[in-house]
């Protein structure tokens, strides 16, 4: 209705003249769940874990939570008999005591960005991790509307059970809200092998888990094996690195003292030895640093380009060496389609490439591929952020026309760009709204208005087949 002046005057209208528009949702903001040195003091009212915080760079989490626990098992052996390589390294397990910091540095080594931390405990000795802290994170993070992947680096060190019912719990929450997807590793066995203990079939252990509700269920994850090392350097401190040096003559110098006694005296060999620790891999899960690639590919490319083919920085080869035909049995599952996306190492090209981009619905044709369902998952959020708007208008073809236009224009933008296939928008998509195509009357009595949307979203080209033929020799 035309507004009523009482006063003479000159009075300014704005007439709204451009359509409603969509801005896309963030795409890659993982919520890290784990262990941290400190926890920040903010809750919400019934929460047992402190609140999460957004951060953007490793130097802010080490405000809000510190780093981690000094490591307590490395021992350093000089032995300037032998020429070539004279120190030696050692640590009881290639692994740190709590994966969350080291995994945060390789999360933005590899171009990660914003994060949530969800600090579900303080650090002890390494026996408080438990399933039940992760769930409670899990339960946090629920209410955190823009968290779209989702990562639990120390729960590795769960049982293999726990870790796989775990894994159900955030698929069950990606399946339930709808805006968000589930990143793991395979979980690895590090009981020795041998005196009669057979080899670990950690991957049979992987697919013979539970880890969705129903099996569609599993194109809301993703899970990469091996295990990688990394250029990651261990917290430590130098009262508990034991260190013996034997001198060129046979003559033990330092016999397994703490390091820390060389420094007056031999502080030469202090040197050497804090430079060999700095030369030791940590051995780390993959799953951290290809989150970090894909917030790379998503600000560099667009959220449909598969997060694949990419090398992982700071990462000094893969724990196991995997070739194409080991791969064939991890990439495609025949049995139940558990896709396990691998990191290879291709000579001259890198130490550690992702060389998969599958869901753990590998099988299937619709949402076998990552970057399908994490682009319908942009779209679905975006577009409904939007049509929010449009809450309590009334159900008729202006209403219609106006959310049509503004959808159709949106999806234009992504054909643009790339994510959709087809020589015109024709081709790449279509919105459907209105009475007799997408709704009865009764639709519109009991107030629903129902928008179909299609999208011919590019896919990977996984499988690229050269066809050679002899070119026989002709007049024309």
């Amino acid at each position: 209705m035309p507004q009523e002046y009482k006063t003479p005057g000159v009075y300014i209208e704005e007439i709204p003249h451009l359509p409603p528009s969509i801005a896309s949702v963030e795409t890659a903001i993982p919520a890290f769940i784990g262990y941290t040195q400190k926890q920040p003091t903010e809750t919400e009212p019934g929460s047992p874990i402190p609140k999460p915080i957004k951060i953007s760079s490793i130097f802010e989490y080490e405000l809000y939570y510190g780093t981690t626990v000094n490591e307590k098992d490395i021992s350093v052996k000089i032995d300037l008999r032998q020429s070539s390589d004279p120190f030696t390294t050692s640590k009881t397990s290639n692994k740190p005591l709590y994966y969350m910091y080291y995994q945060l540095q390789m999360f933005y080594a590899n171009g990660g960005g914003d994060c949530y931390i969800v600090s579900v405990g303080t650090l002890t000795d390494g026996t408080n991790v438990s399933k039940a802290d992760f769930t409670n994170g899990l339960h946090e993070i629920e209410k955190i509307h823009d968290v779209t992947l989702i990562s639990m680096p120390d729960a590795v060190s769960l049982s293999s059970t726990d870790y796989y019912d775990l894994q159900k719990t955030a698929i069950d929450q990606c399946v339930d809200l709808k805006d968000r997807f589930n990143v793991f590793d395979v979980w690895i066995d590090d009981s020795p092998v041998g005196a009669g203990n057979p080899p670990h079939e950690n991957v049979t252990t992987m697919r013979n888990a539970t880890i969705s509700t129903e099996i569609e269920d599993r194109k809301y994850g993703a899970v990469y094996y091996p295990r990688i090392y990394t250029g990651v350097d261990y917290l430590y401190s130098e009262d508990n690195v034991i260190l013996t040096v034997i001198d060129p003559t046979g003559t033990t110098v330092i016999d397994a003292k703490p390091l820390t006694s060389a420094k007056s005296g031999f502080n030469n060999y202090y040197n050497m030895a804090k430079n060999a620790i700095a030369d030791y891999t940590m051995l780390l899960p993959a799953s951290p640093a290809v989150l970090g690639v894909y917030a790379t590919v998503d600000n560099n490319r667009g959220v449909w380009k598969a997060p694949a083919n990419v090398g992982l920085s700071n990462t000094i080869k893969p724990e196991l060496s995997i070739t194409s035909d080991k791969q064939e049995t991890l990439n495609v599952d025949p049995q139940d389609g558990k896709s396990i996306n691998v990191i290879r190492s291709f000579p001259g090209r890198g130490s550690a490439i992702i060389w998969g981009a599958r869901t753990l619905l590998g099988n299937d044709n619709e949402w076998r591929y990552i970057p399908v369902r994490r682009f319908f998952i942009m779209v679905e959020q975006s577009v409904k952020n939007a049509t929010e708007q449009f809450v309590f208008e009334p159900n008729d073809e202006n209403t219609w026309v106006r959310v049509k236009s503004m959808i159709q224009n949106y999806l234009t933008q992504q054909w643009r760009g790339g994510a959709l296939m087809g020589a015109s928008v024709k081709e790449a998509f279509f919105v459907h709204i209105g009475l007799g195509q997408t709704m009865t009357e009764v639709d519109i009595w009991e107030g629903r208005m129902i928008i179909q949307i299609g999208m011919a979203v590019v896919r990977p080209a996984e499988f690229i087949i050269l066809q050679f033929m002899h070119k026989m020799l002709s007049e024309s």
